[in-house]
Parts: structure tokens; C-alpha cells; sequence
């Protein structure tokens, strides 16, 4: 598993926000210092997101996800008012290594199909849920602020089959909030598909990171040479943090450590 370290941009500005919400946000600088400071204590990855864009439905701050991509040495996953193949051409051609769909890979996901079959491995498909009344889970659009209309098993099942680089799993209850990730709810989402899946959502601690570290979900297997199935696991292939390291509750360093799988 590892570790991709937030940035998100608003306005030009880095910030976090609790939930989702815009007007709950915390304010953190320079965006490209931030992030020039997480590649250089050792983030594997930086996942960027143009938060104007995801509300707005077109990109707002590229010129800073530009700057982002050329000052450091990792590789950086970025989204926010992704919509079409052009926004995915602009992003990869400027040293962008994947591109987050979000609300297109909810309202038209075979749009979303055709565009990872347009860049096999490029693309990412952000799974922004709500845990229902019931337990369900339920998909949100266009920055968070409406319904998606289908369900994450819904959801997976249609992009289930196309060469989608990772599924960005967050729990917007848990965004921003320091109160723990949501392992039942990421339980659910890999046990609903194949596809690579990063996790989003609460993290606080080290202790946070080995949980998710240590998440598995039990898959079924061809059978064994003594004809009995082979026990095998599903595990996330990373996890996201923001609010953590930049309050100083967590320190890359420690949490690429802890994101080594337990077991």
C-alpha cells in the first residue's frame, strides 16, 4: 500500500475541508511549496485536486496543478473538473502521471470506459461516497454537492472490465475530520470489484494507516492441488492523507511506513 499526500487547491490556495463542505475550510498556503515539502520528505505520490473544478465542472486552478507536476521528482495523481479527453491530453502532457474522473465516471460511465480505454493506465475513476440510513453506500457528484443516483456496487459493476488505473474510494463523512478512516465502508468497496482501490477519508495516525495496511477481503480462488479453493485476499493499493500531515499529526515519513502491508 501507499502513501499519496494531499494537496487541494482552492482558489489558489492549499486547503482542507471538513465533509466536503467549502465553507468549512482551513487555509494551508502555497500549494507548490506544499507540495515541493511532501515530495522531498519522501511521498511516493501526491494526489491534487482542483477543487474549484470539481464544483464548477471545468478545470479553475491548472496553472497551479501545472507548477505542481513541474517542481517535483514523484509522481502526481490530479482531478477536479475532469470531463473530457481533453482535460486528460492538457494533464498527462503536463507531467501529470494519472487523471482522477469524478463526476463523469458517475453521471456517464461509459464515457468514463471510453476515456481509460483511450489512456489504459492514465485514468482513475474517484468513488466520493455516503453511508445511507441503512448501510448502503451511495455515490456523490460535482464536488460532493449532489446525489450520484447510483450505489457503489452500482457503480463498479459498469466500470467493471475497463483498464481504470485505480478506483479513489472517499468517505466524504470522514473527509477532513481526523475521526478514523472508514474500513467497513472500503471493505464493502473491495469486495465489489476487481479494480485497484485507494482509500480516502479520516485518516489521523499511524495506527489509522496500519489498519488500512492490514485491511484484506477474502476472494474466491481456483482449487488447489488437494481440490480444496485456495484462500486468497483482496488489499488496498493505497491511501490518501491531507489534514494529517499537514496539522503535523503525521509525518510522511512515518506514514510510508506505515503504509508497508501487515502480514
Amino acid at each position: 500500500m501507499e502513501l499519496y499526500a494531499a494537496v487541494d487547491v482552492l482558489e489558489g490556495t492549499a486547503v482542507r475541508l471538513e465533509q466536503g463542505h467549502f465553507e468549512r475550510r482551513r487555509d494551508y498556503g502555497d500549494p507548490v511549496a506544499l507540495a515541493e515539502r511532501f515530495a522531498a520528505e519522501g511521498a511516493p505520490w501526491l494526489h491534487v485536486v482542483d477543487l474549484d473544478g470539481a464544483r464548477r465542472g471545468r478545470p479553475q486552478n491548472r496553472r497551479v496543478v501545472e507548477r505542481i507536476a513541474a517542481a517535483v521528482d514523484v509522481p502526481v495523481q490530479a482531478g477536479g473538473g475532469v470531463r473530457g479527453a481533453e482535460d486528460v491530453e492538457a494533464l498527462i502532457g503536463c507531467g501529470v502521471r494519472r487523471v482522477v474522473l469524478g463526476t463523469t465516471a458517475v453521471e456517464d460511465p461509459s464515457a468514463a470506459r471510453e476515456l481509460t480505454s483511450a489512456f489504459p493506465g492514465l485514468v482513475a475513476c474517484g468513488l466520493d461516497y455516503r453511508r445511507d440510513a441503512d448501510g448502503s453506500l451511495e455515490v456523490a457528484a460535482r464536488g460532493w454537492l449532489v446525489p450520484g443516483g447510483r450505489s457503489v456496487p452500482e457503480l463498479l459493476g459498469e466500470l467493471a472490465g475497463s483498464p481504470v488505473a485505480a478506483v479513489v474510494a472517499t468517505a466524504i463523512d470522514r473527509d477532513g475530520t481526523l475521526t478514523g478512516p472508514d474500513t467497513e465502508g472500503l471493505a464493502a468497496v473491495l469486495a465489489a470489484t476487481d479494480l485497484p482501490v485507494v482509500a480516502s477519508g479520516g485518516v489521523s495516525s499511524v495506527d489509522d494507516l496500519r489498519a488500512l495496511a492490514a485491511l484484506e477481503v477474502p476472494v474466491e480462488g481456483p482449487a488447489a492441488g488437494d481440490g480444496q479453493e485456495e484462500r486468497r485476499y483482496r488489499r488496498l493499493v493505497g491511501v490518501i492523507a491531507g489534514r494529517a500531515l499537514v496539522d503535523g499529526r503525521l509525518s510522511v515519513r512515518e506514514g510510508v511506513a506505515a503504509c508497508a502491508r501487515c502480514g
